[in-house]
């Protein structure tokens, strides 16, 4: 059997297969961070899919976390009851399992939609704010400089993740994942290209990852007894070329190895975002071999992800012990039934909604099983 279609444990969450939605970020909230109708046909794509599990996008938990003014957020407890409907909708088409990831963007918030161009917006522009960090230093010389955090607005942010975490239980997600990647807040913490603090937050590695582990402690203190949450981290800046200090794949399995011991349930392994300056040597499965330098040095689960396309692409990664488990981005967003034909290539078994076992060729059809309506009912 395909080890891409066997079942995995993220913590107390069995997945039915390996098969990961990775979160992408839609700009399609309104300016109250409000879900639209957007997300509910994205939500609903994501469960006939067919995947393991869906984690939907990066989701802000202060409206200063944001990276637009379009971003989802999880902040007060109008967005949770929203979001729970909506998830109350997207699990009666399928016992996938959904997760969410919260978030911070600090320095790179405060930016225009991407298709409009990206650009960060001044505090004083009217869909504009003054952003956050873990000292002043812009992300883009031509942004505005961030505010550098106190320890009093340090303790909020920490206490508004727990909060978000709360109603991200409340609301019905079956998993939280923490964002601590791509050069927001919590990475800018980590590398010393954007941290430069002399207290208890910066100079060591140990300071450094301090927010991090707080702040994942502070949501497990508030979410039940073996909720799973998982870490996405960035396993380098793509900065040794300039022979400054970064973040690199050996912090990574450092901050990995201490996220394990504070009861994470995977690590989800993506890289950069934290300087404009990156080198990324960009090709298929790019990232895979950080995954693998993870999953060398802990016991629990770790997520590959970065340009991993094809079936036995992926299937491969798995076989040769690079990771756990696999995350698929843009592809399942231009393919949304990519495990459907990833199963049909590896001749595995993929459970999908009744309505549609007909529509398979007859020699695949074998492969293809419906949901027990039983589970739906749960």
């Amino acid at each position: 059997m395909a080890l891409l279609f066997q079942p995995i444990q993220f913590g107390s969450l069995t997945l039915s297969n390996r098969i990961v939605i990775a979160p992408m970020c839609q700009y399609s909230a309104n300016e109250q961070g409000e879900l639209t109708y957007w997300h509910e046909q994205q939500w609903a794509n994501y469960a006939l899919s067919g995947a393991g599990l869906c984690i939907v996008e990066a989701t802000a938990v202060q409206p200063e976390g944001r990276i637009s003014y379009a971003d989802l957020g999880l902040w007060n407890d109008l967005q949770r009851a929203q979001i729970k409907a909506l998830l109350a909708k997207v699990k009666s088409l399928s016992p996938m399992p959904f997760a969410i990831q919260l978030a911070h963007a600090g320095r790179k918030a405060s930016t225009d939609k991407p298709w409009n161009g990206r650009g960060q917006l001044a505090p004083d522009h009217a869909q504009g704010w003054q952003t956050v960090s873990a000292s002043e230093l812009p992300f883009n010389t031509q942004d505005h400089a961030p505010h550098a955090l106190t320890k009093a607005e340090i303790d909020q942010i920490i206490l508004d993740f727990a909060e978000s975490a709360k109603r991200a239980v409340d609301a019905g997600f079956d998993l939280i994942e923490l964002h601590a990647a791509h050069g927001y807040l919590l990475h800018q913490f980590m590398s010393p290209l954007s941290n430069q603090r002399t207290d208890e937050y910066g100079g060591s590695f140990e300071n450094r990852i301090r927010l991090t582990l707080e702040v994942l402690q502070a949501m497990k203190n508030v979410v039940p007894v073996d909720y799973p949450i998982g870490v996405r981290i960035s396993a380098t800046d793509w900065m040794e070329y300039t022979g400054e200090s970064s973040w690199d794949i050996e912090s990574a399995v450092g901050l990995s190895k201490a996220l394990e011991q504070l009861g994470a349930a995977y690590i989800h392994t993506s890289s950069g975002g934290l300087a404009v300056d990156q080198k990324i040597h960009l090709q298929a499965s790019y990232q895979v071999p950080f995954a693998e330098a993870i999953k060398h040095a802990v016991t629990i689960p770790v997520i590959a992800v970065g340009l991993i396309t094809e079936a036995m692409q992926a299937e491969g990664i798995l076989q040769y012990e690079m990771a756990d488990a696999i995350g698929i981005a843009r592809a399942i967003q231009y393919d949304p039934r990519w495990p459907w034909h990833a199963a049909a290539e590896l001749g595995a078994d993929i459970q999908i909604a009744p309505q549609y076992l007909r529509c398979q060729p007859h020699a695949q059809r074998s492969q293809f099983k419906a949901f027990d309506d039983a589970a739906l009912l749960k």
